[in-house]
């Protein structure tokens, strides 16, 4: 008993439904047959009213008594738009960047960094631009502005400062795949600059200060072992000809005496002095 009384309301409710849908039909089918006897009656004034100028890079959306007139934009060129019954909204199918302003955000390891970036997109579906979303170019800053918050938020300040390029490309690919169904596409973000606080800037030049001292030890130290190697395969080389050591006393006084230096110092052998200081003994004995 009860089966037969809902389909009793369902197909009642059908009814009622096709009714308000003929009926609005009719409305619409006599509202557009007066609009085009007035704009026929006053024609040729009305058509400057009618005709509507659509750039190249622009599409135009049209509605008809609040619904699509055709499933597809229409432009560039001359549209004609009746008027009271239709309107249309222009959109620009270039590329529109915005800056997104300076914020604090603090990074995974706590530290609060100023981040400035600039947005690159542009309007794929101008139909899903207009039906789906008021304000995209609104929603879309604001929205740039949560995921540069968010995606900072998720590296340490040392990954975020060596890695800008993969932020900016998670940043890209997080905005993207919100503003597809708006018709939107995300072209690129760039990651402009990155400011620190002041503390933050001198432990981050004492470390590099002391990273570069500690490699200039370590070029230092390898220099001087790698001198020393060559230093006694060069001692071992006028080891075993003592003239060589006499040849290169010489060179050693030519290219003093090249730059005219008043003073020249003048090796002295150890042997010598060693039969001064027997002789020396020798005379102490005997006195």
């Amino acid at each position: 008993m009860i089966e037969p009384s809902i389909s009793h309301l369902s197909t009642g409710a059908r009814r009622v439904k096709t009714s308000e849908n003929e009926e609005r039909g009719l409305i619409e089918k006599i509202m557009i047959f007066l609009v085009t006897i007035v704009f026929i009656i006053t024609f040729p004034i009305s058509v400057w009213f009618c005709v509507k100028s659509i750039n190249e890079y622009e599409r135009a959306v049209i509605f008809r008594l609040g619904k699509l007139k055709q499933s597809k934009p229409v432009g560039p060129g001359f549209v004609f738009v009746l008027p009271i019954i239709e309107t249309f909204a222009k959109i620009d199918l270039r590329t529109i960047s915005f800056d997104i302003p300076t914020r604090n955000v603090i990074t995974y390891d706590a530290v609060s960094i100023e981040v400035d970036a600039v947005v690159y997109y542009h309007v794929f579906d101008p139909i899903g631009a207009v039906t789906q979303i008021e304000d995209y170019g609104y929603a879309i800053e604001k929205l740039a502005q949560a995921g540069l918050r968010n995606t900072v938020g998720k590296k340490t300040l040392e990954e975020f400062t060596s890695q800008k390029k993969q932020v900016a490309n998670s940043l890209t690919t997080f905005l993207d795949s919100i503003t597809d169904e708006w018709g939107l596409k995300i072209e690129r973000v760039e990651i402009r600059e990155v400011g620190l606080p002041i503390s933050m800037k001198r432990a981050l030049a004492a470390e590099a200060e002391a990273a570069r001292e500690a490699k200039a030890k370590i070029i230092s130290a390898e220099g001087e072992l790698s001198a020393s190697s060559v230093l006694k395969q060069a001692s071992d080389v006028i080891a075993t000809n003592p003239t060589a050591l006499q040849l290169r006393y010489l060179q050693t006084l030519t290219t003093v005496s090249a730059e005219l230096n008043h003073t020249i110092l003048f090796p002295l052998p150890s042997e010598i002095l060693s039969l001064f200081y027997i002789g020396y003994h020798s005379n102490m004995a005997i006195s």
